[in-house]
């Protein structure tokens, strides 16, 4: 079994590693269910307070993987989150490669659901990419995104961890005011949003900085291939290099997709379905899905009895025994004598009974059996015995008389000192009672 972490989260496997923290699919003994574990692995005071500030983010949305609950053992700390078993967006792009439209638009409208409820908590992200955003494993259903990893994220207002010129995030998906030192806003996630849609719709990681010259020098360019002009009008307003330019809000961004959505064209039957897989694995031995099991004995498989012990060799003629007695050789086989006719019964001063008793299982006369070999039988001949007396009692002796048996004592009473005085009050109470009687 694994290593149980403050007595509670009993650690099975890793599943994943990010930049301060190995993650684990652990079993929660308290609420007996599976849960993702993520144990810090470095514990300087920099990474401490981040850890920190990761585990506080408490928002409870659909859509967004925050922690949930936290421990501390000795030098080392966790906090636990939903497990969610069908990888990020990373993993659907390696399975499938460039998503349908209309499929990527629903991923979009459920990020930005999210994002909109981090936001309303004052909440800035900084780190919105495709390995950021995980997916519940629903196979062919209708997909379930989940915003994760709060790392570095900081409430608006916070002091920051970093010098004013430290650029803090994932390259490729920073904001272009972030590359500046400007202070973390909400509009620079929007930013980040409009990047990871063009990774879903194109299959490959876009280059940001490129895209940013374009805007800057001949403003919003044509759609690109494979991305439809209603679609790419609410992409452009994500990815303006101005932030003022820009969507201010996820709320805002999330309408103008549902309108974009109206626009586009009707879904063909070459568009391949995409499934969501379970990528975390199955549950390794020992463990099932109502948590660790016990491990069966060496030799004992599922629903198989348990195997008979194998029949011990005879010792040799003459061998020691283990319990430090001496074996001796089994006696020669002799043939079974023939069957003889019992013996008459001696004579006696009562007639012999109509029917032979029951043969006793201790004999008390007649000649001793004959010895036969193991593993054979003789007919059986009851032994001869005397007929039955009954026994009669032992004529009384003389001795000292008999002590009759005590009689049974009754429950002791109140002693007498207490007793008259509760006697006389009674009677006083008795008497007063008569004499108010005869007043009325």
């Amino acid at each position: 079994m694994g290593e149980v972490f403050a007595g509670r989260y009993e650690l099975v496997d890793p599943i994943g590693r990010g930049g301060v923290g190995a993650v684990w699919r652990a079993w929660d003994q308290r609420r007996r269910r599976y849960v993702a574990a993520k144990v810090l692995q470095q514990s300087d005071a920099h990474t401490l307070l981040r850890f920190v500030r990761e585990q506080a983010v408490r928002i409870d949305h659909p859509h967004v993987l925050a922690p949930a609950s936290w421990a501390a053992d000795d030098d080392k700390v966790l906090f636990t989150m939903d497990l969610v078993g069908g990888g990020s967006l990373a993993h659907v792009i390696g399975d499938y490669g460039p998503l349908p439209p209309r499929f990527v638009c629903l991923l979009l409208d459920q990020l930005l659901s999210g994002l909109a409820a981090v936001h309303a908590e004052g909440v800035v992200h900084r780190d919105i990419k495709p390995a950021n955003v995980l997916l519940e494993a629903t196979g062919r259903g209708r997909p379930h995104l989940r915003l994760s990893d709060f790392g570095i994220s900081m409430r608006k207002g916070e002091p920051r961890l970093t010098e004013t010129h430290y650029v803090v995030g994932t390259p490729g998906y920073f904001a272009p005011e972030q590359l500046t030192g400007a202070e973390p806003d909400f509009p620079a996630d929007l930013f980040a949003v409009g990047l990871v849609a063009l990774y879903l719709l194109q299959g490959r990681k876009p280059d940001s900085q490129a895209l940013v010259e374009h805007f800057r020098a001949h403003g919003t360019p044509c759609a690109p291939q494979g991305v439809p002009e209603p679609l790419w009008q609410v992409l452009a307003g994500l990815l303006q290099p101005d932030p003022e330019a820009r969507f201010r809000t996820a709320t805002g961004a999330r309408k103008a997709l549902a309108a974009a959505v109206e626009l586009l064209p009707d879904p063909t039957g070459e568009e391949e379905p995409v499934e969501v897989f379970d990528q975390v694995g199955p549950l390794p031995p020992g463990y099932g899905p109502d948590g660790p099991v016990a491990a069966p004995p060496p030799g004992y498989g599922p629903w198989s009895p348990p195997p008979s012990p194998a029949p011990a060799p005879a010792p040799p003629a003459g061998a020691a025994s283990g319990t430090s007695g001496f074996h001796l050789a089994p006696p020669p086989a002799r043939p079974a004598p023939a069957a003889s006719p019992p013996p008459a019964a001696a004579p006696s001063a009562s007639p012999a009974p109509s029917t032979p008793p029951a043969p006793s299982a201790f004999p008390v006369a007649g000649p001793a059996a004959p010895v036969q070999p193991y593993g054979s039988y003789a007919p059986y001949a009851p032994h001869p015995t005397a007929p039955y007396t009954a026994p009669t009692a032992p004529a009384p002796t003389a001795g000292p008389a008999a002590v009759p048996a005590p009689a049974p004592r009754g429950r002791p009473g109140p002693p007498r000192a207490v007793a008259v005085p509760v006697v006389l009050l009674a009677l006083v109470c008795y008497a007063v009672g008569f004499w108010a009687l005869t007043r009325i």
